[in-house]
């Protein structure tokens, strides 16, 4: 917020202006004017004038009236955090829901009286102010998560060249392993935080290229089948005999696979199965399922789940998942035009789908 509140006042009468000034002037505030909507439009897109806390919008005016402006403003990014207060002669019920409908914060009704233009002022100001408080909060965590993450992978890599380096002068490489292991998969969760700040901020390009997805699967598929074996898991991969071409981020769609097939294995029992499975549909899109035997996602969950630090042990108490690796794999096919939803195996288990 600056220094001084602004207050920027919309009316099409130089009288009702004349007037909020007066009644404000003493308050502390910065006022701005606007003869209309458009001139309101103009202000808000100047560089040069400082962003407005309040917006006291008059709705009886010509061109374009208070509540086209308030929807307008409401829809977008740049604006929708501003209270706006509807200053209007119009008392009916069906006025006052327009108003709502239009995202309008507050009502001030003609005639009104100074002290409640004042309070009402205030009402918003305060709102205005936790909201400018809680936006710093949070890019100040965004800022030190980011930070954080940062400065953890250098000694990540440390700790993976040392493996390699250690591995030929041990004669039991099992604890070594282990390290290495557990490791590798912060390194992945640290990239996968990455590319979540990355998409956030908007600043993720996307690298095309025409992919074969069945190599990618047999990639995905011997990767993970030692794991699988050593956990006694069935890796069954289902692919058509003609292989699918799609244009997609050849690192990112893998790491979209990677993710899915390693949370299927990590949620399935001894002794069973998990279908990597890959088809197309009638319309030529083309369709990954990755189906487990596991405990399962809850009807209640299966929306969230793909929210970021949702946590999806799902009823396995030995095994505790934090949510950041389906955020991901979310992001990454909404990136790239497509769908990801999660149904329920039969007779238990999931079936995670992507369609492209």
């Amino acid at each position: 917020m600056n220094e001084l509140p602004v207050v920027l006042i919309v009316d099409d009468e130089p009288s009702a202006r004349q007037t909020m000034e007066m009644l404000l002037m003493r308050e502390g505030y910065q006022l701005s004017f606007a003869a209309d909507a458009y001139e309101a439009l103009a202000h808000l897109d100047d560089e040069d004038e400082a962003a407005p806390d309040v917006i006291l919008l008059d709705v009886m005016m010509p061109g374009m009236d208070g509540f086209v402006l308030c929807q307008r403003l409401k829809q977008n990014p740049h604006y929708q955090h501003i209270p706006i207060i509807l200053v209007t002669a119009l008392d009916s019920k069906q006025d006052l829901a327009r108003g709502l409908d239009a995202g309008a914060d507050d009502f001030l009704h003609k005639p009104y009286h100074g002290l409640e233009l004042r309070a009402r002022v205030r009402s918003m100001l305060r709102i205005k102010k936790r909201h400018d408080a809680l936006q710093v909060a949070l890019q100040l965590r965004q800022d030190l998560a980011n930070m954080i993450v940062h400065d953890i992978r250098s000694p990540l890599s440390s700790i993976l060249i040392n493996c390699d380096l250690l591995e030929p002068q041990l004669a039991d490489t099992e604890n070594l392993e282990m390290i290495r292991s557990e490791a590798s998969r912060l390194s992945a969760f640290l990239t996968d935080m990455l590319m979540l700040a990355k998409m956030e901020d908007g600043r993720l390009i996307l690298s095309r290229s025409n992919v074969n997805v069945n190599n990618t699967a047999v990639s995905v598929y011997d990767s993970f089948s030692p794991e699988a074996h050593l956990k006694n898991i069935q890796f069954v991969l289902d692919l058509p005999p003609q292989a699918p071409v799609v244009s997609v981020d050849a690192s990112l769609w893998r790491r979209v696979l990677d993710n899915l097939v390693s949370n299927a294995i990590k949620f399935s029992p001894t002794n069973g199965v998990v279908t990597l499975r890959v088809s197309t549909e009638a319309d030529d899109r083309l369709k990954i399922e990755v189906t487990d035997e596991g405990p399962g996602i809850p009807a209640e969950l299966r929306e969230t789940i793909f929210d970021k630090y949702e946590i999806i042990s799902a009823g396995r108490r030995d095994v505790k998942q934090v949510g950041l690796g389906l955020a991901f794999c979310k992001m990454v096919v909404d990136a790239h035009n497509g769908r990801i939803f999660v149904t329920p195996n039969q007779p238990k288990g999931s079936v995670f789908t992507v369609i492209l």
